[in-house]
């Protein structure tokens, strides 16, 4: 090819090599390129790379700007002569991959024959089931190898494929795959790749766009930790993330791409399925994904690997000596492209290669069949191979694979390249036919109408070959481990928490106790060096920079610089070994974190316990949609929500106060959600994680919400620790009275108001309270509905009883609730509370002012508690109603103010 031919420097627009449309000196131009030129023939390609590097530098330190793109022209990164020879066996490859193709298939069509409302994608995995297999047969390690395993991030939509190619290797049988997407009527498939629900199966869970790039970036870093802490090998293994170019539109896909390439994660390769085709229509119409991925991940520091055309190219690009190709790649766009996938080879020959007399002579030998099976580099094993193996050998860098497909691949005019593609879900008879014949499919037409799954005979040449080429690779994959055989004693409540079980009246915050407890842990010979502490940019915030000294933080290059605080006791202490994980501004970047020590007892089978510690309001709110990735990754470790409640944070204001995180967190199954008063409390509750998580190994994880807030913490009150973790215990009875008597109940940092409201009550109006800390209104809600479910479905046996109800069973009077988060928190347990039953919270915006303005505000400060005791004893009949009144006016309640939920 010409050198001074023009290309493509994104979006569609053509610009010469030089940046500029004309040339005012072409024979000056003509000479540097000729010195170039001779320097790669005599002297190779890192001789000339090093001279283009260095003129580069010098010319930009003159002041001169580059214009030119990061976009290289539009074919492959490697050539032909760099290929290597093929290692497998392309003919028995390709008969697998048709059994593999028409499985997949099968089960979609089929389960949408036995009902229009199971849905299912077909054209996605054709589009990617060349990269796929290449991996299988060539690349991803098992746990058997001697490197140990590979970890593989699976494109979501192709999860067909990945069952298909399971059911070859036996692991899977007809049953399930005539159940796909039936997981209750019979032995089905989940949809998507779900670890929750196929717990033997999948590692990974990416059926939400855009959380697998991020995550599979963290997992890799992780890899990279557990390496430099010296806690376990992971030389060899690497991270394969299969994603789609429409995914890249996320923003938690290209999120962390600069993190991968700083911290030079070279075991980490993303292959991204370049089929220029989102759900709907064209990912880019007017332009092209490749060049804008290209420049995106070139730009972030990426090594990138373009295979875009198929290996039948290779003769018309060596008989294109004029540039042609490029040129007409340069003005087309991925829309028109798309166009020419969803034509046949005289459509692409009229509208493509007639565009110069030049083009058309390249194809004048090809028959339209011929144009119609030239591929696209995604399509090309070898391609492929040689691509994947490159990104292997390269060091330094991360590696990102642009592989251009086409979605629908083989699917004829039934679906390939076409809008309506993504949908696809039902074949008729003879588009069946047509992509059995066009995959050589031994099926008879009897067989593809009955929609039959195929499976060469067990000691076929195929399934030999399929298993020896995943035994030498270490075994099958994708499979998951539920257990580590590592189980880890973690130190009694006393050897961490002492200080909180018997406080006596110390003033801390529950923040600063959770942080005493973690720093603790962290010196524990048994757990110690398995605790990871996890923190985005707030750790002097919540009391942690003690860490910095004791633990240090984790940066791969160590501290390549001296600190402005060197001299302090707590200085920024950064090194290989550290232990913290600081991930700077970015929530999504430290869950991921979380969640990759999180599932390290399956992935790795060692078991890693992190503490994530965060604002609470930009916990589940912000990245909701990773954590219940991570309950269904079954995850285990600590979330802890600092600076909780709506009304602890005072001075932030709207943004910063967190009122209904406990919502969200109740939605999720395997969470268990506390909101704790009290530092023992804390205690009680991490050291029920300890032993759940780490000990019985249960696949659970725990959300505590922590204040910022100072005050006195009492001792546990004896016997306190089993009620405590089912979420309701008697913190204080009143004395004896036949008066008027109130249940008072709350958790977190407004219960201390609800002590406040009952010595109110008692000393302003004659009324006993008991009172009662909440300290997890879900664990409650929960027990309750179990309770209520066993008496549904068991009507002739004794009922049982919730935990509320016991509590309460022997008590009197009215029960009123009271938390820093919206009513809906304590409504969960209303069908539970055997009689009268209020709540106060925290509804509405926060805003910025005191705790005590704020309190008063949102209707749950110590006032607001004992006028709502008043009221409802009142409308019990216990109390006249003129007392209410009374309180109304003696706390200077506004009865005027705007409900705070409108305002």
């Amino acid at each position: 090819m010409n050198d001074t031919n023009d290309f493509p420097t994104g979006a569609g627009t053509v610009l010469s090599a030089t940046g500029s449309t004309a040339d005012a000196d072409p024979t000056e131009t003509r000479e540097w390129l000729d010195a170039i030129d001779a320097i790669v023939r005599t002297q190779g390609k890192e001789r000339a790379q090093f001279l283009f590097d260095r003129l580069a530098d010098h010319v930009v330190g003159r002041g001169v700007q580059s214009k030119r793109a990061r976009v290289t022209p539009y074919r492959n990164s490697i050539a032909v002569e760099h290929e290597g020879p093929y290692p497998g066996d392309l003919k028995i490859e390709e008969r697998l991959m048709a059994a593999i193709r028409w499985n997949a298939l099968a089960m979609v069509v089929r389960a949408n024959k036995a009902s229009a409302e199971l849905g299912g994608h077909i054209a996605s995995y054709a589009s990617a089931a060349d990269l796929f297999e290449v991996g299988f047969h060539h690349f991803f390690k098992a746990a058997g190898h001697a490197d140990g395993a590979d970890l593989v991030y699976f494109q979501p939509h192709s999860s067909p494929g990945v069952y298909a190619r399971a059911y070859l290797e036996g692991f899977l049988d007809e049953e399930h795959l005539k159940h796909y997407r039936r997981e209750i009527s019979g032995r089905g498939l989940c949809s998507y790749p779900h670890p929750w629900l196929m717990p033997d199966f999948w590692q990974f869970p990416t059926g939400s766009m855009g959380l697998g790039p991020i995550n599979s970036v963290f997992q890799a870093r992780f890899m990279r930790y557990l390496q430099d802490r010296g806690l376990l090998k992971t030389e060899g293994r690497r991270v394969w993330g299969f994603f789609g170019d429409g995914e890249m539109d996320e923003p938690e896909s290209i999120g962390a791409l600069s993190l991968a390439a700083r911290e030079r994660l070279d075991n980490l390769t993303f292959v991204i399925n370049c089929n220029l085709q989102r759900l709907d229509g064209p990912v880019r119409g007017n332009s092209r994904i490749v060049d804008e991925l290209e420049a995106l991940f070139t730009g972030a520091g990426w090594n990138v690997i373009k295979v875009l055309w198929g290996s039948d190219w290779d003769v018309l690009f060596a008989r294109d000596t004029q540039g042609e190709l490029l040129r007409a790649f340069a003005s087309t766009v991925d829309g028109q492209f798309q166009t020419f996938s969803a034509n046949d080879g005289a459509y692409n020959r009229e509208r493509f290669f007639s565009q110069t007399p030049e083009l058309a002579a390249l194809v004048a030998n090809l028959s339209d069949a011929e144009i119609d099976r030239l591929k696209r580099g995604g399509h090309d094993a070898r391609k492929l191979h040689a691509a994947y193996a490159a990104a292997i050998a390269h060091k330094g860098q991360p590696t990102v694979i642009l592989a251009k497909t086409m979605k629908g691949y083989g699917m004829g005019a039934a679906g390939q390249g076409r809008m309506t593609t993504h949908q696809q879900k039902k074949l008729e008879i003879d588009s069946l036919k047509a992509f059995r014949d066009r995959f050589d499919l031994p099926l008879s037409d009897a067989q593809v109408e009955h929609l039959e799954f195929y499976k060469p005979a067990e000691d076929s040449a195929e399934l030999r070959y399929l298993k020896a080429r995943r035994e030498a690779l270490g075994g099958a994959l994708p499979r998951r481990r539920n257990r580590s055989s590592q189980t880890l004693m973690p130190p009694e409540v006393q050897g961490f928490g002492s200080f909180a079980l018997d406080a006596q009246g110390k003033e801390m915050s529950t923040t600063m106790a959770a942080v005493r407890m973690l720093g603790s842990l962290l010196k524990d010979k048994e757990i110690g060096e398995r605790i990871v502490p996890i923190v985005a940019d707030e750790a002097r915030t919540f009391g942690m920079a003690s860490l910095f000294r004791q633990v240090g933080i984790y940066a791969p290059l160590g501290q390549m610089y001296e600190p402005e605080d060197l001299g302090s006791m707590l200085y920024y202490r950064e090194e290989k070994s550290g232990q913290i994980l600081e991930e700077g501004i970015s929530e999504a970047a430290a869950i991921s974190s979380w969640i990759a020590a999180a599932t390290s007892y399956s992935v790795h089978d060692l078991p890693m316990l992190p503490f994530y510690i965060y604002y609470s309001m930009f916990g589940y709110q912000r990245i909701g949609d990773l954590i219940w990735a991570a309950g269904d990754q079954r995850s285990r470790g600590f979330l802890v929500g600092g600076t909780a409640g709506r009304t602890t944070l005072n001075g932030e204001g709207l943004q910063h106060e967190d009122g209904h995180s406990h919502l969200w967190s109740g939605a999720v199954p395997n969470c268990i959600s506390y909101d704790p008063t009290f530092s023992y409390e804390v205690a009680v509750i991490v050291q029920d994680g300890l032993r759940r998580m780490m000990a019985e190994q249960e696949d659970v994880f725990y959300y505590l919400t922590v204040m910022n807030e100072n005050y006195e913490h009492p001792a546990m009150p004896e016997g306190a620790e089993a009620d405590i973790l089912k979420g309701m215990y008697l913190f204080r009875r009143g004395a004896a009275s036949n008066g008027p008597r109130v249940q008072l109940t709350g958790s977190g940092t407004i219960f201390r108001e609800v002590i406040a409201a009952a010595d109110l009550l008692k000393s302003d109006w004659g009324v006993e309270s008991d009172l009662w800390s909440c300290p997890s209104f879900t664990q409650l809600a929960r027990d309750g509905a179990d309770c209520a479910r066993w008496n549904l479905l068991n009507p002739l046996e004794t009922p049982r009883a919730s935990h509320v109800e016991n509590c309460l069973r022997d008590t009197r009077g009215p029960v009123i609730a009271a938390t820093d988060y919206v009513r809906l928190f304590a409504e969960q347990i209303r069908a539970y509370v055997p009689r009268r039953y209020v709540v106060l919270g925290t509804d509405g915006f926060g805003r910025s002012d005191t705790r005590e303005a704020l309190r008063s505000h949102f209707e749950v400060d110590r006032h607001w508690v004992t006028v709502a005791a008043l009221k409802a004893l009142a409308d019990d009949g216990a109390l006249d109603r003129a007392k209410v009144a009374d309180a109304i006016a003696r706390y200077g309640l506004d009865v005027t103010k705007p409900n705070p939920l409108y305002v």
